[in-house]
């Protein structure tokens, strides 16, 4: 299984899941905010076209308990009155497992659920247990047994939500070099790490101004900046060794290097109350210049 984020139809969330290949796995409390993301979309949508997530809470060994959701919403009856779009279930929580139960929703049955709302949860049972449900609105009627489906915990405990029909997205994440990728490739090509990204402006152009020469001169591994006055790369190495940057004899062209100084002096109007050593970059001392520091690249994947 591979850690990942999803968001649903890129609206809400992200969530914390697993992905099997075939299906997203959700922890209990990965499962409530997915529950609560889910109804979000059917207050702002309709329920009549959402599937909603619901998780009910109860102990090992306590007293069967009623619950009704209702959607707000109403449908046709026979006669062409109008009745609540809304399901039951009935939760007997005996035994290590909880089991459920879809029931009618009757006048009876709602009395018994504001009676299960009343009670302390807990009183004078066992360990915490939960259930999960999805509930499928559109074929609701006045029985709407076969709307609600358990959602059965894997051994692990988590909690298979959604098929392949479900809009989950998976987060992407965007390195500061501009590539972007799914949440669970945690390497970029360029060397970073997804959890390793510069945090202030200055780091983010210094891989930037790395991508820039690479461009050129895939060999270069660190350059010297000075920012003295406007800021600029004054040299490019590759290990010890100095790059030719002269228009005409080496790699680079002015172009190349306009954009590089460039980029530089953008994230210096961003960050001009920054430490710059806070950026990862290196203070070399320099009998002409109070501010020349050293900026290394991130080593790039090898393939």
């Amino acid at each position: 299984m591979i850690d990942t984020r999803v968001t649903l139809d890129s609206i809400v969330g992200p969530y914390e899941c697993k992905w099997t290949g075939w299906s997203y796995l959700f922890s209990l409390d990965a499962s409530r905010q997915v529950s609560a993301g889910t109804l979000v979309m059917a207050d702002s949508y309709g329920f009549s076209c959402m599937e909603t997530i619901h998780v009910i809470d109860g102990r090992e060994g306590g007293p069967d308990t009623v619950h009704v959701i209702d959607s707000g919403e109403t449908y046709v009856v026979n006669d062409g009155d109008r009745a609540a779009r809304a399901v039951a279930v009935r939760v007997r929580w005996r035994g290590k497992t909880p089991t459920v139960a879809p029931i009618a929703v009757t006048p009876q049955v709602r009395r018994a659920a504001r009676k299960t709302k009343k009670r302390k949860a807990g009183r004078g049972a066992g360990a915490a247990r939960a259930v999960v449900i999805c509930v499928h609105w559109q074929p609701v009627d006045d029985e709407a047994s076969g709307a609600v489906d358990v959602i059965e915990p894997h051994d692990d405990g988590y909690y298979p939500i959604g098929g392949r029909e479900w809009p989950w997205c998976v987060v992407t994440w965007e390195c500061a070099c501009g590539y972007a990728q799914d949440y669970q490739d945690t390497e970029c090509l360029c060397g970073l790490t997804r959890d390793g990204q510069p945090k202030a402006p200055l780091g983010t152009a210094g891989v930037q101004v790395g991508q820039i020469l690479r461009a050129l001169a895939p060999e270069a591994t660190s350059a010297l900046i000075d920012l003295t006055d406007l800021a600029r790369v004054c040299a490019v190495f590759a290990g010890i060794s100095e790059i030719d940057t002269a228009d005409d004899t080496g790699p680079f062209d002015t172009e190349t290097l306009g954009r590089a100084d460039e980029v530089l002096r953008m994230a210096m109007d961003e960050a001009a109350h920054q430490d710059v050593t806070a950026s990862g970059w290196e203070l070399v001392p320099d009998e002409k210049s109070t501010a020349l520091y050293r900026v290394t690249f991130p080593t790039p994947v090898s393939h």
